[in-house]
């Protein structure tokens, strides 16, 4: 999967920028300006100016891509390359995103060269709009994941060192509070709020059946600030229609101290040892069927002062956590 990452990184590298002598930068002003760039009919139009001065052009000729997520909502985007008229310079790419209501946001990622603080404020102008649709960054970054490799490479650490966050690493094995744990009969609870007696899922790797368990004990270590591995896990089906891409979009979040063990595809590893392209069973809300998911990105830093809590359970060694399979440690 890195190998992967890295040879359409390159070649966006190549094809993004390079082909040019003297790339030109998009400024600050110029980004704020894109947020009035419209495009009339993203159906036909395929080549639109602005100002006499930049250019609206559609990214490869590209379809757009129809997601729909596990809510049911479909949503369109559609891309277009975003270029300095004069020189046709590569300035970056405009993201036209409508959701199933017909409301229309847009984000502007600059080109790789631009200052760092207009990517700064290109992160910034995304996490709001997630703020107002749910899994807006899951689902951008998955296009841009399609078309751009060292995009996604940019764009997955949210342009932070995440090596210079230091967090606690010790022996506890455990996960934050949060987690939600797949309760007997349906639902989920927080981690934090589970108690002996409790009735919850475990899950058999080899026959993706469940059965029941009871809670003997929920262990809680004191507050620290302990390192946490995230893992982002997806399940992607595409079809290509004359419209354009539809692509069934799942997703799934899971956070554990690096150390807690997972069963993977591949055999049973660390947290902090799971690889990108790994895979892990996880329960795929529209069809009700526990499925293969990939990870798709992970990240390891501070998660901060918080208690970490692990089920002890009469049997099975499984849990569902956050609808992902973890091991008890």
């Amino acid at each position: 999967m890195k190998q992967f990452i890295l040879s359409v990184a390159l070649s966006s590298l190549v094809v993004f920028s390079y082909s040019q002598d003297k790339p030109r930068t998009l400024t600050l002003d110029e980004y704020q300006k894109t947020k009035a760039f419209a495009v009339k009919d993203l159906d036909n139009d395929t080549y639109v100016k602005f100002e006499n001065t930049y250019v609206l052009d559609r990214y490869e000729s590209r379809k757009p891509y129809f997601i729909t997520g596990d809510d049911g909502k479909k949503k369109r985007i559609d891309i277009y390359k975003l270029l300095a008229k004069e020189g046709m310079h590569d300035l970056g790419i405009m993201i036209f995103y409508t959701n199933e209501k017909g409301t229309l946001y847009k984000a502007c990622m600059p080109h790789f060269t631009a200052d760092a603080k207009v990517w700064e404020k290109y992160f910034e102008d995304i996490h709001a709009i997630d703020k107002q649709e749910a899994n807006f960054v899951l689902k951008l970054s998955y296009v841009l994941s399609k078309e751009f490799g060292f995009q996604l490479y940019k764009a997955a650490n949210q342009g932070k060192d995440l090596s210079k966050e230091s967090g606690t690493y010790g022996n506890d094995i455990c996960f934050p509070g949060t987690m939600q744990v797949s309760m007997a009969g349906g639902g989920s609870k927080a981690l934090a709020a589970i108690r002996p007696g409790d009735r919850i899922l475990t899950l058999d790797p080899a026959t993706q059946q469940t059965n029941v368990v009871t809670v003997k004990e929920l262990t809680s270590h004191t507050a620290k600030n302990y390192a946490i591995t995230r893992l982002t896990l997806l399940a992607a089906r595409e079809t290509s229609t004359t419209a354009g891409t539809e692509v069934w979009l799942s997703g799934k979040t899971v956070e554990a101290t690096p150390n807690h063990p997972v069963l993977t595809q591949g055999g049973q590893k660390k947290m902090g040892a799971i690889a990108v392209g790994d895979e892990i069973l996880c329960l795929d809300k529209s069809t009700g069927r526990y499925e293969t998911f990939k990870v798709w990105h992970k990240t390891e830093s501070a998660g901060g002062l918080q208690p970490v809590y692990n089920i002890v359970a009469d049997g099975g060694n499984t849990f569902m956590m956050n609808g992902v399979m973890v091991l008890q440690k």
